[in-house]
């Protein structure tokens, strides 16, 4: 286990970017585009409520290169903070448990357990990290602050990283290099009065460095905050609301973040290599079609696309903040799509997204 220290500062090193897609997406075809099932995200052990979404880019062991992996938040009972699995799915729909994580094996401490939230990341090393944001019985009265779980390319556990700047990683990308790698996680637990009525402005926006080029398991090189001053506050239906989706820009110099309670899109100037704290950075985009946005992604064009946990809407945004496409992925439920989407990725010219109302990996194309 490796528990952090605040505000140290390593050298980065070489960091190499690899996109892996070359494809145009164009922002005009998104309404026309039509939604698919991929497959179901439930696994043997009856885990719901799927939240992150991270393609595979490299084969090794269990994972299989142009794979996606789904983390589940619900157990079986649909009790949130409580979902223990990963399920790897194929773009065909063929699908296997990458890993069923259990609380008693982990090798350091995560507090509160297991509850595996949108924070999810597969690195070319073959390493990959989850974040755990755990309650005992569904509810906020028994949320703890969690950790980020790093596990090989057979699903097994080898670290966990709690403590410091790490309380409650909601969600994570990654910039991965050959021999290191930048995790950028959202933290939505740092303030332990937190509650369902007031916004604490306390969420934060933390960069970790591993060295990934080790065999037995990464080392953290470093921990900073480099955005911060966020509102979060607990949610009777959704468990917790706060800085959710990350994503960087093509040129690595901008990191997008989804401020869902301020209904806005904001970017984090030089996140790779800053050294201070940007706060709640600069606006790209706010209000308009944006309702909650949540899960974000960014497609091989340089646009972003929006997932509405308001509403079952996609929105596509430029890096400009223009906000150029809407298109209606998911219509269930009262008011219709509220709740249902989470993590989505852009592969080429296909969107994936999970929808939480379905228990299903879909795909716009």
């Amino acid at each position: 286990m490796v528990r952090l220290l605040p505000n140290r500062f390593f050298c980065l090193g070489v960091l190499v970017w690899c996109l892996g897609v070359t494809a145009t997406f164009m922002a005009q075809e998104l309404p026309t585009l039509s939604v698919s099932p991929v497959a179901s995200t439930v696994p043997a052990n009856g885990d719901v409520n799927p939240y992150g979404v991270a393609l595979v880019p490299v084969s090794k062991d269990k994972l299989v290169e142009g794979n996606i992996l789904i983390s589940n938040f619900n157990n079986s009972q649909n009790q949130q903070g409580t979902g223990s699995t990963i399920v790897e799915i194929s773009p065909t729909g063929s699908v296997q448990l990458f890993a069923q994580i259990s609380a008693k094996s982990l090798p350091g401490s995560c507090p509160g357990g297991i509850g595996l939230t949108t924070a999810l990341v597969a690195l070319r090393s073959g390493w990959v990290v989850v974040g755990s944001l755990p309650t005992s019985d569904g509810t906020s009265a028994t949320i703890k602050a969690g950790c980020l779980i790093i596990l090989n390319s057979n699903g097994q556990v080898v670290e966990t990283i709690s403590g410091g700047h790490i309380a409650g990683p909601w969600d994570m990308t990654a910039f991965d290099g050959d021999t290191t790698a930048a995790l950028f996680v959202t933290n939505v637990l740092n303030n332990p009065k937190l509650n369902d009525t007031t916004p604490s402005n306390s969420a934060t926006v933390v960069r970790v460095v591993l060295q990934v080029d080790r065999k037995d398991k990464p080392l953290v090189m470093e921990t900073t905050v480099i955005g911060s001053g966020f509102p979060a506050r607990f949610d009777p239906a959704a468990l917790i609301i706060g800085p959710t989706g990350v994503v960087l820009d093509g040129n690595h110099d901008l990191l997008f973040v989804a401020d869902s309670l301020n209904n806005r899109i904001a970017g984090i100037p030089n996140p790779v290599t800053r050294t201070t704290d940007a706060g709640t950075a600069f606006t790209i985009s706010k209000g308009g079609a944006l309702n909650d946005p949540l899960g974000l992604t960014r497609t091989p064009s340089g646009n972003i696309i929006a997932a509405n946990g308001g509403d079952g809407n996609l929105v596509e945004i430029t890096d400009d903040g223009k906000q150029v496409a809407t298109k209606l992925v998911d219509s269930s439920g009262s008011p219709p799509g509220s709740g249902a989407l989470f993590g989505l990725l852009a592969v080429a010219n296909k969107i994936y997204f999970v929808d939480d109302a379905q228990n299903f990996l879909n795909v716009l194309e």
